[in-house]
């Protein structure tokens, strides 16, 4: 039988366009007789029921021919199939697809700042009596009661919606910042420096230098520009210094006048003005002179005006010494023990940085650590004519971009010197963005944040999560403005500054005749409760931020804010025993002699805190703080805020009033003016 399928199958797909390409000799159905030829020269002459297809030679070829282009297209429909199978995607996979593929463009909701004005109109008091301040007050029992309660808080969505965003005036054209083209002429590529290394002296600063200069003398040539702080306080550091300088040549090998040449050292300083004192012609004449060095930091002067224009100074020395420079390596060390007038740091702290990163020049600090949250250190200084004890106040921080702690003790401008942990944020940030090291240095305030240096380091160490944001000012506020917590917390602060809002500034020395005590006082109870009802408020405000608190990411801002709302119930029950101290003082005046051996006199009754609580009304104020202030202790540990929690508990929270003793002062006339450091 003949399978006409495949044949037809065939000539469909083309393999046999011409049906005479194929040869068929078909032999007769019917009976007939085959030929003597036939029957005598083929002996396999097949049966006659059998129908014979012959393929002659032509056919053969035309078929395996033909034959290559229907394997070509059976195999390249098979691969296409396989293909669009693989390519099959479910619809979720193929939504994910797209979502990748296709330009992301997400609608971001504007972050609403939260921000809420502490009412500067609040009524006061007019008539103040025993039962303002009464043990046994019921409406204050119960205030205090509610304020000691565990409910846990709630969110208020009213008083956020009410909370404006405090307005930080920044103004880009202040920042002073150099063109385009010649602020990143030369930039380093991605080198920042260290904005921490702890030290316990000069010598393993200068150590660290010394390395750091011949690691660039194996580079090339080098300048190098020593940059003074002319304030009193700085003359022993320099005289330190100046002795170590030829040290410094002799560890490098620098010890002649040809190896020496490789080195060249330009001293500089500033207070107010700008000065070089290694000059000639009026310009800058760097020198490998050790003797030259050592008689130019002599001339560093003291600048009685007290300001400290850091940052100009920083930009002036590295500007003029660019040309002087030509194809040397500069570097320049800051020697300091203040962050510089706050004014001038703000408008040009950025130019600076601009300046030096321009330059490739490396700045490094020696300075000191900066006032936790506050921007002034005081040192004890004993006036050499009057005999008189001063505390002089000094530029001193704060560690970060902005204050975030609170400016009062509760009763008035802090006076302490708790340590940051960290550099002052405008020495710190340009040490770092020049690709230097701040090199923090012990000093008077060390002992209250651990005392010796290695549980300093270890405590420093603790705080890594703690670090301050050292990005420039213009991108930590607008960071803030997206947090509400931070917001809050700015508010808070500013508020509550003694400095700016003198509702929250109690007095704390009252006079010795009753005369004069008496409305002196009364005075005070009105003012202490108007200053209670500025706590309450800031506590409902952080209270009600309890839930910004858990969403805020960062270590240092929930820090903040539970040693805030901690001081901030803390300062409300110390106000009422405030006022019942003052009362009970009223009603028994204290008496006291009226001289002290060897040469003491009274002078005036000061207030002072103690562990005897006089009135119930404060109790549940002093029980919710004291919880809050051991849970700051045992969230952050070995921090600031821990230290400063701990002090809090230390100072008690009852208040009495006590004779203040002073020795005699030496009248003088047209004494010498206090020093401004």
């Amino acid at each position: 039988m003949v399978c006409w399928w495949c044949v037809e199958t065939a000539f469909e797909f083309g393999l046999h366009p011409h049906r005479d390409a194929l040869e068929f000799d078909m032999v007769d159905e019917s009976p007939t007789r085959p030929t003597d030829a036939t029957a005598a020269g083929d002996a396999k002459t097949p049966p006659e029921d059998e129908v014979l297809i012959e393929i002659g030679h032509s056919g053969l070829r035309a078929l395996v021919y033909r034959g290559g282009s229907f394997v070509f297209s059976t195999v390249f429909h098979l691969a296409g199939l396989l293909i669009l199978g693989l390519c099959t995607f479910h619809s979720e996979i193929q939504e994910e697809v797209i979502a990748l593929l296709s330009p992301s463009i997400e609608e971001q909701p504007d972050d609403v700042p939260i921000e809420v004005e502490l009412e500067q109109n609040l009524q006061p008091a007019t008539e103040v009596t025993q039962a303002v301040f009464d043990t046994a007050s019921a409406a204050a029992l119960q205030v205090g009661s509610a304020a000691g309660s565990d409910r846990a808080p709630q969110l208020d969505q009213q008083l956020l919606e009410e909370f404006n965003s405090p307005q930080v005036k920044v103004e880009p054209p202040s920042l002073g910042l150099p063109a385009v083209n010649r602020a990143f002429e030369a930039l380093p590529e991605g080198i920042l420096g260290d904005p921490r290394m702890i030290v316990d002296n000069y010598q393993q600063a200068m150590d660290q230098i010394t390395q750091e200069i011949l690691w660039m003398l194996e580079r090339g040539n080098v300048l190098i520009i020593w940059c003074f702080d002319q304030s009193q306080s700085m003359k022993d550091d320099q005289r330190e210094i100046r002795d170590r300088i030829s040290k410094v040549y002799a560890e490098l090998g620098l010890v002649d006048q040809t190896s020496g040449s490789h080195l060249l050292t330009s001293v500089t300083s500033f207070g107010a003005n700008f000065q070089v004192h290694t000059s000639a012609d009026n310009r800058p004449r760097p020198t490998s002179n050790r003797a030259e060095i050592r008689d130019a930091i002599d001339l560093v002067p003291v600048d009685p005006s007290g300001t400290e224009n850091m940052c100009a100074a920083v930009g002036q020395a590295i500007a003029l010494h660019r040309a002087v420079a030509r194809r040397r390596q500069m570097i320049l060390v800051l020697v300091s023990d203040e962050s510089g007038d706050p004014k001038s740091n703000f408008a040009l702290l950025e130019r600076a940085i601009a300046e030096a990163r321009a330059a490739r020049c490396r700045v490094y600090t020696l300075g000191r650590e900066a006032v936790f949250g506050y921007p002034w250190a005081h040192i004890r200084y004993r006036h050499p004519q009057t005999k008189r004890t001063h505390w002089l106040r000094v530029d001193r921080g704060p560690e970060s971009a902005f204050v975030e702690q609170l400016q009062t003790n509760g009763f008035h401008r802090r006076h302490d010197a708790f340590s940051s942990g960290f550099g002052p944020y405008d020495q710190a940030r340009l040490s770092r963005e020049s690709g230097g090291i701040f090199f923090l240095l012990p000093s008077i305030e060390t002992n209250l944040v651990g005392g010796q240096a290695g549980k300093r380091r270890y405590t420093l160490d603790t705080m890594r999560p703690y670090r301050p944001d050292l990005r420039a000012r213009l991108s930590v506020v607008a960071d803030r403005n997206k947090f509400p917590l931070r917001s809050l917390i700015w508010k808070v602060v500013n508020d509550l500054d003694p400095a700016k809002v003198p509702q929250v500034n109690m007095r704390v020395d009252f006079p010795l005749a009753g005369a004069q005590f008496l409305p002196t006082a009364r005075a005070a109870q009105v003012k202490a409760a108007t200053y209670i009802n500025y706590l309450g408020a800031a506590q409902k405000m952080l209270e009600s931020g309890k839930l910004l608190r858990e969403q805020e990411p960062e270590p240092r801002w929930q820090a903040n804010y539970d040693l805030i709302l901690a001081q901030v119930v803390a300062y409300q029950a110390r106000m009422y025993e405030y006022g019942v101290a003052l009362e009970d003082f009223i009603k028994a005046p204290k008496t006291a002699s009226l001289t002290r051996p060897p040469n003491l006199r009274l002078v005036d009754w000061n207030i002072t805190t103690n562990n005897k609580v006089r009135s119930d009304v404060s109790k549940p104020y002093i029980e919710r703080s004291t919880t809050l202030f051991k849970q700051v202790l045992q969230s952050h540990p070995g921090t600031p805020w821990a230290e400063r929690a701990r002090q809090e508990l230390a100072r008690g929270f009852g208040i009495d009033l006590v004779p203040d003793y002073d020795p005699p002062y030496i009248q003088v006339a047209n004494p010498k003016p206090l020093p401004k450091l």
